[in-house]
C-alpha cells in the first residue's frame, strides 16, 4: 500500500518577490506569489527548473592544469580547460594552502575579494558579508568602492546634495506624488521592468501602481528615452526620443529657457544653493561662446527646439518632479546628468515641496518611493579591513592588467595593486563588467582564482577552484530589507542539490584550516545566527518605537509587516523649512551648483559645474560612420541581471536560442533583417550573435540588447554566440571623479547571418574529468 506524498507550501523570498515554494517530497513543483503583492514580477517561476538544471555545480571542482601544477599552471586554460571533480576536504585543503601561501609570500594586499549585493535576498546568507568577514579575519584584502548600478551618481552626489544613500532613502513617496505632482518628467523613462527587484527582497511591487495613481490623479507624464516601452503604454505618457547620450544638452537647454524667460526661482537659488553665477555664465555662453539654447540642443539631440522650450515652460508652471534613472549615469560623463537633475529642480525652486523637486532612481529599484518606516536592520558584521587599498568597482580589468599603474579617482591619485589571488562569492562579473574580452585577458593574470558558485557561469568556468554553493531554497534565512515594510521567514524548501554548501559553511571550512573558525562563526550555526539577527532587529525596533514579535512567533507566522511611517516623506522638506538648522552634508551645507572642491581637482571630464561633453561613442560622433547604431544594453525583463538565465522564464524569451535584440523597422529594412533572424552585432572590441525583433519600440539608429545572457564564446575571446552585449561595451570610466561603468556609450553595426551558426553551449556543464 503506497502512501501519498504531501504537498506543502514553504515561505521564501528573492530580490524579485516573496513566494511560497510548492514542494512535493524533495521536488520543487512551483513558486506562488505572495498574496498581498499587487503586481508580482514575471521572474519568479524561472527558479523552478533552474535549481536542478544541468548547469548546477554539484561538487567541488579544480581546473585540470591548476590541479597538476598549482599556481604555476598555464593560466590561458581558464575558461576552456577541463575540470576535475574532487572531494570537499581536498578542495578546502588546496584553497586554504593557497590562501596561506599568497598571504605569506605577497601579503594581504595581493588578494582581491570580489562580491556583489544581489547574490541572495537572505540577510544571513549574504555572500558579500561572508566573503568580506572571512578575508578581514584573514588579515584583509583589496576591496572595491561603489556599484555598477550607480557609481557615478554615488561619487557626484556628496558634493552636490549629500550622500547618495541618504538621497535614495528619502525620496518623496508615491502617495505624495499622486496627491501633489502635476508634471512628472522622466529622463531615461520609468521602466517598470527594472522595478521588479529590490536588493534584499520585495514584499509588494509598488512602482507601477504608484505611476498609475499619478496618472489617474491627472499628473502629466513626460519621458525621454530612445525606447518607447520605458514607460508602461497604458499610462498615456508623452514620449520624447533624444539621441542616446544627448540628454545633458536637453537639460541645459531647459535651464537656458528658464533663465532667458525669467522662469527660474531666484529666491530659492539665493537661499538654498551656492555657485549659480558661474553656471549662469556658462548657460549664456559667456565662458565658451556657445549659449545653451533649445536650438543648440536640438542639433545635438534631434529633439525639436519648440518641444524643449514648451517643456521648460510647463515645468515652471506646474508642480514638477524631475527624475533620472540610474541608466542615465552609466555612460561617458555620467556624473553630469545626475548633477544637472538637481540643478534643474533647484532652478524651478520646488525642492522640498510635496510632489516637486527631483528623484535619482524611481523605478531603478522597486523600493525607491515606497512609504516605509525608516529603520536600519542588522546584518552579519564584516569586521575591519586592515588593507586600505581599493579600486573603483568597475576598474577590475585595469587593476589585473596594469599592476602599479596610476589613475585618478574622486580627487585622489592612486595606483593599482599587484593581485595574485582573486576570490569571488556572489556575483558574475561577466554580466556586470564591460569589454568581456579584456576581462578574459585580465583573468589570466592572477596566480589563482577561487569561486563559490551555484551554476557553471563564466565566472566559475574561469576559476581554478570552484566550490558549489546552495540556492536560497536549500537553506534557512530571513528577508529583512531597508525599502520594504515586509519581513519574511525563508525556510529551507528542498534538500541541498548535489554536494552544495552555503557560503557560510564553505568559509567556516576554510577558516578552520587557517586557524580562526571559532572567531569566524562565534560558535553559532545557521539557525543561531538567524535568531541572533532577529533579536538584534527586535532591539532596534524597540529603539525606533515599535515592537517586533519574538523569533518563534515570527518563524511560525512567516511574515511581519512594519508599521506605517509617522508622516509622509518629502525629500529635503526640513532643509527647505530651515536651511541653517538642517544643513546638507555638502561642503557648503547647501545645494552646490558650482563645487569648489570638484573644481579644485582639475578634471576636464568633470569640471566645477554641470557641462555638456560629447561622448566618444554616440550617434553624433565620427565613429558612427563605421558603427552607425547605438547599443542600449539595458536591464532584462525576464531575470535579475544574469540570474536564472538557465530558467524557463529567461529561456522562453530567447529568439532562435539567442538573447533577443530589438531594432527599428527602418534599420532592419536597410539590412534585410526580419524578426526571428539571427544577426551578428559587432564593433572593434568584439562580436556576438542575437535573435532579431523588428519593432518601432526603439527609435531609428538604436538597438536594444539586454545584459545578462551567459557569456558563450565560440573560441576563447572569439565570437560570442548567445547575445552577451558586454563583448561590445567599452571598459572606460565615466570620468576621473566617479570611474563608473559606461555601457550606454557604445556604437555597433548589425548584419543578418545566413547559413549554419554555432550552437549555444553555455547551458551545458563544462567538460569534467574524474
Amino acid at each position: 500500500m503506497s502512501t501519498a506524498i504531501k504537498r506543502t507550501l514553504i515561505p521564501t523570498a528573492t530580490h524579485w518577490g516573496t513566494y511560497y515554494a510548492e514542494v512535493e517530497g524533495d521536488r520543487l513543483l512551483a513558486v506562488h506569489d505572495y498574496e498581498k503583492d499587487p503586481a508580482p514580477a514575471i521572474i519568479g517561476p524561472g527558479i523552478v527548473d533552474a535549481v536542478t538544471h544541468e548547469t548546477r555545480v554539484a561538487r567541488p571542482h579544480v581546473r585540470k592544469g591548476w590541479l597538476e601544477k598549482r599556481h604555476n599552471s598555464d593560466r590561458t586554460g581558464r575558461g576552456n580547460e577541463p575540470f576535475v571533480a574532487v572531494p570537499w576536504d581536498e578542495a578546502l585543503d588546496m584553497a586554504a594552502q593557497e590562501l596561506q601561501r599568497v598571504k605569506d609570500e605577497h601579503g594581504n594586499g595581493s588578494m582581491y575579494a570580489g562580491s556583489y549585493g544581489w547574490a541572495s535576498a537572505g540577510r544571513f546568507h549574504h555572500a558579500n558579508s561572508h566573503i568580506h568577514r572571512f578575508f578581514n579575519q584573514l588579515g584583509g584584502y583589496v576591496s572595491h568602492r561603489g556599484t555598477y548600478s550607480y557609481a557615478a551618481a554615488e561619487a557626484i552626489a556628496p558634493y552636490v546634495v549629500g550622500p547618495f544613500r541618504d538621497v535614495l532613502n528619502t525620496h518623496t513617496t508615491w502617495p505624495v506624488l499622486a496627491e501633489h505632482c502635476e508634471l512628472l518628467v522622466m529622463f531615461g523613462g520609468m521602466p517598470v521592468k527594472n522595478a521588479q527587484v529590490t536588493s534584499g527582497g520585495v514584499g509588494r511591487h509598488t512602482c507601477y501602481h504608484g505611476l498609475r495613481d499619478c496618472a489617474d490623479a491627472g499628473c502629466e507624464l513626460v519621458y525621454l528615452s530612445p525606447i518607447l516601452s520605458d514607460l508602461p503604454p497604458d499610462l498615456g505618457g508623452e514620449w520624447i526620443a533624444p539621441r542616446p547620450g544627448s540628454d545633458m544638452s536637453i537639460m541645459l537647454a531647459l535651464a537656458h529657457t528658464l533663465l532667458s524667460e525669467g522662469l527660474h526661482d531666484k529666491a530659492f537659488l539665493e537661499r538654498y544653493t551656492t555657485g549659480f553665477a558661474p553656471f549662469e555664465a556658462y548657460l549664456r555662453g559667456e565662458t565658451d561662446g556657445q549659449p545653451k539654447t533649445a536650438d543648440w540642443a536640438a542639433k545635438i539631440s534631434g529633439v525639436d527646439a519648440d518641444t524643449i522650450r514648451d517643456l521648460a515652460r510647463r515645468m515652471a508652471s506646474k508642480r514638477t518632479m524631475i527624475n533620472s534613472t540610474w541608466s542615465m549615469q552609466r555612460a561617458e560623463y555620467g556624473e553630469q546628468p545626475i548633477w544637472m537633475t538637481v540643478v534643474l529642480a533647484a532652478m524651478l525652486g520646488q525642492i522640498g515641496l510635496p510632489g516637486g523637486g527631483f528623484g535619482l532612481g524611481y523605478s531603478s529599484e522597486n523600493g525607491i518611493g515606497n512609504p516605509v518606516k525608516q529603520f536600519h536592520w542588522p546584518s552579519v558584521p564584516q569586521g575591519i579591513n586592515n588593507v586600505s587599498d581599493f579600486i573603483p568597482v568597475a576598474r577590475i580589468s585595469d587593476m589585473l592588467l596594469n599592476p602599479g599603474a596610476e589613475y585618478d579617482y574622486n580627487g585622489e591619485r592612486r595606483s593599482y595593486a599587484d593581485i595574485k589571488l582573486v576570490y569571488w562569492a556572489g556575483g558574475n562579473p561577466f554580466h556586470h563588467h564591460q569589454d568581456i574580452n579584456q576581462l578574459v585577458r585580465a583573468f589570466q593574470k592572477p596566480d589563482t582564482i577561487i569561486v563559490n558558485e551555484i551554476f557553471w557561469t563564466s565566472m566559475a568556468r574561469h576559476a581554478d577552484i570552484v566550490f558549489p554553493s546552495t540556492t536560497a531554497l536549500e537553506r534557512n534565512d530571513l528577508s529583512i530589507t531597508h525599502w520594504e515594510p515586509l519581513s519574511s521567514a525563508m525556510k529551507q524548501a528542498i534538500p541541498r542539490v548535489g554536494e552544495s554548501r552555503p557560503d557560510y559553511e564553505i568559509f567556516t571550512g576554510l577558516a578552520d584550516r587557517l586557524g580562526f573558525a571559532e572567531r569566524y562563526t562565534e560558535g553559532r550555526d545557521e539557525m543561531d545566527w538567524i535568531r541572533h539577527l532577529w533579536d538584534q532587529s527586535r532591539q532596534r525596533a524597540a529603539e525606533a518605537g515599535f515592537e517586533l514579535p519574538d523569533f518563534e512567533t515570527f518563524w511560525e507566522q512567516e511574515h511581519v509587516e512594519l508599521p506605517d511611517p509617522e508622516k509622509p516623506m518629502v525629500m529635503l522638506e526640513e532643509f527647505r523649512a530651515d536651511p541653517d538648522a538642517h544643513r546638507l552634508q555638502t561642503p557648503s551645507g547647501k545645494i552646490e551648483i558650482f563645487s569648489e572642491t570638484i573644481d579644485g581637482f582639475g578634471y576636464d571630464d568633470c569640471p566645477g559645474h554641470p557641462v555638456w561633453r560629447a561622448p566618444d561613442e554616440w550617434l553624433g560622433a565620427e565613429r558612427a560612420q563605421e558603427f552607425p547604431l547605438h547599443l542600449m544594453s539595458n536591464q532584462p525583463r525576464t531575470r535579475l541581471h544574469s540570474q536564472l538565465d538557465c530558467g524557463q522564464v529567461s529561456q522562453g524569451s530567447k529568439v532562435a536560442g539567442r538573447e533577443p535584440m530589438t531594432l527599428h523597422p527602418d534599420d532592419a529594412a536597410a539590412r534585410g533583417i526580419s524578426s526571428g533572424d539571427i544577426v551578428r552585432v559587432w564593433n572593434d572590441r568584439g562580436a556576438c550573435l542575437a535573435g532579431a525583433i523588428v519593432s518601432d519600440q526603439v527609435m531609428p539608429g538604436v538597438i536594444q540588447l539586454s545584459t545578462g545572457a551567459w557569456y558563450d564564446p565560440e573560441t576563447p575571446g572569439g565570437l560570442e554566440v548567445h547575445g552577451n552585449p558586454n563583448v561590445l561595451t567599452r571598459d572606460r570610466g565615466t570620468s576621473r571623479l566617479g570611474q563608473g561603468p559606461t555601457a550606454h556609450s557604445t556604437l555597433v553595426q548589425v548584419a543578418k547571418v545566413d547559413g549554419v551558426v554555432p550552437d549555444v553551449t553555455v547551458m551545458r556543464k563544462p567538460k569534467v574529468e574524474g
